[in-house]
């Protein structure tokens, strides 16, 4: 669970019972509360230099609401993101988020969250009958906060009586015991987040081992939720093959190596500018940022990234996809970038 050393809040979330609740617990556990005009441009978060201000802002919560009813799209996960949580008190070092939410990044919820299931049936609505994915861990782990909000929870609920939409959403994090006993009728499927060992242990600060993870998926499938793994980001080290098999390893041991499993594989990539970011907060990372090992290519929304070129792709495309189907008789490749 989350524990932020500061939280803000919005002052129209207090037109919410969620809020108000909210600004109860916080304020008789004397965490430091201050409030903001907008969850957006938050100011007054300490921290000096560009380490500082990242912790800093990885231990600050905003509370407050979501305004907008147009959801981004979502692909290739999804039809659209559901914004129930923005950010991530993760420290992984790699991270996209690392550059795309400041120098502060600072964690937001949203009380309203009757509201955006309603705006979210609406997009449904415009889309039957063709059923509606939403994946509701784009920009964000909800997994943390899910003990101040209850969103994931009353999510699934809602999408366990949707005909034509279904939800589902990705964490690196172990508490989910939460959502175990809410009504899903395999609407919701749970993923996780896993890694080889070395790069948990390396780039993914503050977050549970490989074992945890696995352990929550499989207390995740004996309540009944479909199931699937996000590898990501595959990266390429000395004993990459040894490293990975032995993650697949895991996997199949821990949930013994049948039923069905969806995986989705994204290789390890970078921006010009997320290097220049992460060497900032990160200036001894081991991040492999070597740009002249990389091809670069254009992305889906018009900016360039340094990707492995072709042969490597290939060669890891393959291995996975191999091992996906040794993991379990039922296994999915959903895609593999």
């Amino acid at each position: 669970m989350f524990r932020p050393r500061r939280v803000y809040f919005e002052p129209e979330a207090l037109n919410y019972p969620l809020g108000k609740k909210l600004l109860k617990m916080f304020r008789s556990s004397n965490t430091p509360v201050h409030f903001t005009s907008s969850h957006n441009r938050v100011t007054g978060i300490p921290g000096r230099g560009p380490q500082k201000a990242y912790y800093e802002g990885k231990h600050t919560l905003v509370v407050g609401i979501r305004k907008t009813s147009k959801f981004q799209t979502c692909r290739p996960s999804a039809h659209y993101q559901l914004p129930l949580v923005t950010g991530c008190p993760g420290l992984c070092e790699y991270c996209y988020l690392t550059t795309n939410m400041g120098r502060k990044p600072y964690i937001r919820i949203y009380v309203n969250i009757e509201e955006i299931l309603e705006w979210a049936q609406q997009h449904i609505a415009a889309r039957e009958p063709e059923e509606t994915v939403f994946e509701g861990a784009a920009t964000s782990d909800p997994v943390p906060v899910e003990p101040y909000t209850g969103a994931l929870t009353r999510a699934i609920e809602f999408f366990s009586t949707r005909s034509h939409g279904r939800f589902r959403f990705v964490t690196k994090f172990d508490d989910l015991d939460s959502i175990l006993t809410a009504r899903h009728e395999g609407k919701t499927e749970v993923r996780f987040s896993i890694n080889a060992t070395p790069i948990i242990a390396q780039f993914e600060h503050g977050t549970p081992s490989l074992e945890k993870r696995l352990l929550a998926a499989r207390r995740v499938r004996e309540a009944g939720y479909p199931l699937g793994f996000l590898v990501a980001p595959i990266m390429v080290f000395d004993n990459w093959q040894y490293e990975y098999s032995r993650m697949f390893a895991e996997v199949q041991k821990v949930l013994g190596g049948t039923g069905p499993l969806s995986f989705e594989f994204i290789t390890h990539r970078f921006t010009q500018r997320a290097k220049s970011h992460i060497l900032s907060v990160f200036p001894r990372t081991a991040l492999d940022m070597d740009e002249n090992k990389r091809r670069f290519k254009y992305g889906q929304f018009g900016y360039g990234k340094y990707v492995y070129p072709p042969d490597t792709m290939a060669e890891l495309k393959e291995f996975f996809t191999t091992q996906a189907g040794r993991v379990s008789d039922q296994a999915t490749v959903l895609y593999n970038v």
